[in-house]
């Protein structure tokens, strides 16, 4: 009887072990190659090179618990969120607010595409998948008479609209085509043995910024100078790109995973997750820093710290924009960064989540990963239109400034305060020259 209980004690301490990582299991030999017949199970990899390193400019949010919801009064009393505890699962975040440079390059990618398209500038695989040919038109690019040539394509704004006849692109008629499947009505009971083709989402999106907003988010204020540089200047190149609606968000973060995996199909590497906007917990977990009970994401009571600095970008008192070093937005890196080394969670811009904004949704969602969202229709009332915005700006109190402050916009708006950051839900880079765990 005595052996029987060591055994079985043995057996528990080696699984607990294993769980743990402290003792590894066994690995897998095949690497996708062809395997030894020698009648034994040896198992096989789906690829025989590992996914992806460190993505650059994100930061990896460990797994953990924390105490979501307000860590301080709610002076409005909307008792719109309870605290309570939450579990999040490991994923990778963007350090800072997505830039004007880094959305530019979508931008750009998708004027390249239709310009290639319609000049004809096209190749065909063997498969018949056309794709643009990317060196013609960097050839295109830069030759003299680019402007000539584009003057006579449907992309060009027509003759009544130029200033001194100067050609230039209709910022309307830069369309992203997004494609993506709706993974939620697919799991649906009801839907099972569908085709795939009835859960897979096409539409466009005009993904040009809207410049005007920062006139039309102010009466009486003279923004102009913003409007005309604040897109297009080099200047404010690596600060946070504004005036892009929830849509736009998330075409930027669906041509983010296409652009990632035609690099690794070509490489012959394994496909990645997408890329996406956080889910409310997600954002709240990461802005916390670790921090699972503090107000700000450098902690708690003050938005000042000992030398009597401020900590963000907002509006500081009864509106001295400019004590905090920024009059608008500052760089998407400024201000020191949270423990897990993200950049201006609170202040700055708002940050899209991928949430909708329901004042009852605390009461139902799950303690692991919570996460509530609807796929609003243009047709939908507004009300199912509200996408939560979290962090506050540089036009907010410091209210909004808390990481357990919650308030909303409509999906289809686009305003001069409001930005974005991606995640994707990766493993852990691991360390160079260390074996595994």
């Amino acid at each position: 009887m005595k052996n029987l209980n060591y055994t079985i004690v043995s057996v528990a301490l080696v699984s607990t072990l294993m769980g743990c990582g402290i003792l590894g299991g066994k690995k897998n030999s095949s690497k996708g190659s062809a395997l030894p017949n020698d009648g034994q199970l040896h198992g096989i990899a789906p690829s025989n090179k590992y996914t992806l390193p460190k993505p650059p400019g994100m930061v990896y949010i460990p797994q953990g618990t924390f105490h979501m919801g307000p860590s301080d009064e709610d002076p409005a009393f909307a008792f719109s969120a309870r605290n309570r505890a939450v579990s999040i699962s490991g994923f990778w975040m963007d350090a800072t607010e997505i830039t004007n440079n880094e959305y530019r390059q979508f931008v750009t990618w998708v004027r390249d595409s239709l310009v290639g398209k319609e000049l004809g500038m096209v190749k065909t695989d063997k498969s018949g998948n056309e794709y643009i040919d990317r060196t013609k038109l960097k050839t295109f690019w830069a030759s003299k008479d680019v402007n000539e040539k584009l003057g006579g394509t449907s992309l060009a704004l027509s003759p009544e609209d130029r200033i001194f006849g100067k050609m230039e692109l209709d910022p309307a008629k830069i369309v992203y085509r997004v494609e993506r499947f709706d993974l939620k009505d697919a799991a649906k009971r009801e839907n099972a043995g569908k085709p795939r083709s009835q859960f897979i989402k096409k539409y466009p999106v005009q993904v040009y910024p809207d410049t005007l907003c920062w006139i039309r988010d102010y009466a009486y204020s003279y923004n102009e100078p913003m409007t005309k540089r604040y897109f297009n200047h080099p200047a404010f190149g690596n600060y946070p790109v504004v005036g892009v609606s929830w849509k736009q968000a998330e075409a930027f973060c669906n041509w983010r995973t296409l652009l990632l995996n035609s690099y690794l199909v070509n490489k012959k590497r394994t496909q990645e997750s997408d890329f996406r906007l956080p889910t409310e917990a997600q954002w709240e977990y990461a802005a916390r820093g670790g921090r699972s009970q503090s107000m700000f994401p450098w902690g708690n009571y003050y938005l000042r710290n000992k030398k009597g600095c401020l900590m963000a970008n907002f509006k500081p008192g009864r509106g001295n924009y400019p004590e905090d070093g920024g009059f608008y937005t500052v760089r998407a890196d400024s201000y020191w960064p949270n423990d897990f080394g993200l950049y201006c969670m609170s202040g700055n811009v708002a940050e899209w989540t991928s949430s909708i904004y329901y004042e009852g949704r605390n009461n139902f969602q799950h303690d692991m990963n919570p996460d509530v969202r609807y796929d609003a229709k243009d047709d939908d009332p507004p009300m199912m239109k509200r996408k939560i915005i979290r962090g506050g700006s540089w036009k907010d109190v410091g209210y909004y400034l808390q990481t357990g402050t919650s308030t909303y916009e409509y999906q289809d708006s686009a305003k001069s305060y409001i930005g974005f950051r991606c995640v994707i839900d990766l493993p852990a880079a691991q360390s160079k020259g260390k074996g595994k765990k």
